[in-house]
């Protein structure tokens, strides 16, 4: 026991003077950033093994970059266009920042020289599919394969060194699909989707786009944030996003692919999580029950009757416990023919169907009145079998002026008892 926590304190320390290495303070970040003492900066570079990690970011997948508590991933998709872009990336020079883009094929097509901008800047440079289709989802194997190789030919064609090419790839609108994500891990490309948006591509305002940035980080704690260097209110709300990331705390995280001559970034797996398991933190999922195996698999037997406290004659009541056991069989008698026989053009008879009803109403109506004049039963029975058989009686009787009869019906389920 005593060992065991002198290695947990042990570990703590380590763990601890790593954090304040790995650090760095605002000042050693400003002066990283020459003429911008006031500048974020970018506190480390995180290497990652695309194949070790293949898919991340907690929008749709379990696993995320393994960022510590206020770290930040800057990312920007459908790029490059240079009325924004330029400006995108200014904005990101004065600060010292490191990002990563995701670029569309036809854009570094148009514009190669905002590619070879970017990756002269030292920022990460992934694709985002040649066209930007928002049918990734269901688009057929061969079309997305055409859409991924656009994106990267073109890409890398803009590029002085194509080998700055990232295997960093985001499907474009997150229109995740199996067949697309098993086909970008099978080349080695790592799938980006994010850990939460700015909304900046919906018709909003930049204060807004600014707003959810900073809400949602701080909802999270840490994390990918993505956005779009094509649009006018990104470039107006991320000076502000950046100073509220100052501000609050936050640090820049830049993200490359590891190399043959650059190492992945020493991680454990449960720091891929964006919230590991902790022991203040309970997990939310109880683990599985294992199959467990009994060395001995007894059974209880069942009660007897005497163990019920019931009476020797209800024990044909009772159910037995196996047939098995069961000396005789409790069967019940079968009922007589005559059970089920009803005398043919009975009243039971002529009330099973819907359409015989009106008939039997008739019959029951002429043995209330076998008395009847023959003019007055030739022209009231049709009349007052309507109205009964519309269930209004009392109105067939003030019609005719005759004295009102009891309810038809009532009378029927008399003769029918």
């Amino acid at each position: 026991m005593i060992r065991s926590s002198v290695v947990v304190r042990t570990r703590s320390w380590i763990v601890l003077c790593l954090g304040l290495l790995t650090t760095a303070s605002p000042a050693a970040l400003a002066a990283n950033c020459p003429g911008h003492p006031d500048a974020l900066g970018t506190s480390r570079t995180l290497v990652v093994d695309p194949r070790a990690h293949p898919r991340i970011g907690t929008m749709q997948y379990r696993e995320t970059l393994p960022l510590k508590d206020h770290e930040v991933v800057l990312t920007f998709d459908d790029g490059p266009l240079p009325k924004y872009s330029n400006q995108v990336l200014q904005i990101l020079a004065d600060e010292c920042i490191k990002a990563t883009f995701f670029i569309i094929g036809g854009q570094a097509k148009a514009n190669p020289e905002g590619v070879r901008k970017l990756v002269a800047a030292g920022h990460t440079v992934g694709t985002h599919s040649m066209n930007h289709p928002l049918t990734f989802d269901r688009m057929p194997i061969e079309k997305i394969e055409t859409e991924i190789n656009g994106g990267i030919e073109w890409t890398s064609a803009a590029m002085t060194d194509p080998s700055a090419l990232a295997p960093f790839f985001r499907i474009p609108g997150l229109m995740r699909a199996q067949g697309v994500e098993n086909h970008l891990i099978s080349r080695g490309i790592q799938v980006w989707s994010a850990d939460f948006p700015a909304d900046d591509w919906r018709h909003v305002s930049s204060d807004r786009v600014y707003q959810l940035a900073i809400q949602r980080l701080e909802a999270k704690g840490k994390g990918i944030l993505l956005l779009h260097d094509i649009q006018a209110r990104t470039v107006a709300a991320l000076p502000k996003i950046i100073r509220d990331l100052k501000a609050r705390g936050y640090r820049i995280v830049h993200v490359v692919p590891a190399t043959a001559d650059r190492p992945a970034t020493p991680t454990e797996a449960v720091e891929w999580l964006l919230r590991p398991p902790s022991e203040s933190v309970p997990i939310a999922r109880w683990p599985a029950v294992p199959n467990f195996v009994y060395t001995q698999a007894w059974t209880l037997p069942a009660p007897d009757l005497a163990d019920l406290n019931a009476q020797p004659a209800h024990e044909p009541l009772l159910p037995r416990r196996t047939m098995a056991q069961a000396d005789v069989a409790a069967t019940l008698p079968v009922p007589d023919r005559d059970l089920f026989a009803i005398p043919e053009g009975s009243i039971e008879v002529l009330l099973s169907t819907t359409l015989s009803r009106r008939a039997a109403t008739r019959l029951a109506m002429a043995a209330e009145t076998p008395h009847a004049s023959k003019g007055k039963a030739g022209k009231s029975p049709g009349r007052r079998t309507a109205h009964a058989v519309h269930g209004a009686p009392k109105h067939a009787a003030q019609t005719t002026g005759a004295t009102p009869h009891p309810t038809r019906v009532a009378s029927l389920k008399k003769r029918t008892q």
